[in-house]
């Protein structure tokens, strides 16, 4: 049912992409192999708690970090957490390892590193609301669905 809210919301946003599905992975290079990108367009959908029932999503690159620094002197906040699994699955309707901002149960906002975006053509590969799941697309087109906040945030 997640994989289906996922799609759905992809659907409604007129996005364009490419469902891959495959079996478990051991490490980022062979999710980027069985996904047809580069490891730093396998993008990690994290959910971040900026207060109560407060999240936000912050899209990373698969070759990067959050540089928790930088994510809140963009929030204007001190503290920043990461909930546990059980409170992201209620924060977003989907376990970890599947999240996407796509069809998520609240519309948290978005924050994307900025090395996702500004390159005309790039496809990146997202989870996609199951495990062993994801979508290809347009990462400009998806930033822009998704009214993702662009900036430096990882390291």
């Amino acid at each position: 049912m997640s994989e289906e809210r996922a799609l759905a919301a992809l659907e409604a946003a007129r996005l364009e992409y490419a469902v891959t599905r495959h079996g478990r992975v051991g490490s980022l290079q062979e999710a980027a192999q069985v996904r047809g990108v580069e490891p730093r367009d396998i993008v990690k959908t994290l959910v971040v708690r900026r207060g109560e029932e407060d999240y936000l999503f912050v899209l990373v690159p698969g070759d990067r970090e959050i540089a928790w620094p930088k994510l809140r002197s963009l929030l204007g906040v001190n503290r920043l957490s990461m909930p546990d699994a059980g409170t992201a699955k209620e924060a977003t309707g989907y376990e970890r390892g599947t999240i996407t901002p796509f069809g998520s149960t609240t519309a948290w906002p978005v924050v994307a590193d900025a090395s996702l975006a500004g390159e005309q053509g790039r496809q990146i590969s997202l989870g996609a609301g199951a495990h062993g799941v994801a979508v290809t697309l347009d990462a400009e087109a998806a930033l822009t669905a998704l009214g993702a906040q662009v900036a430096d945030v990882t390291d």
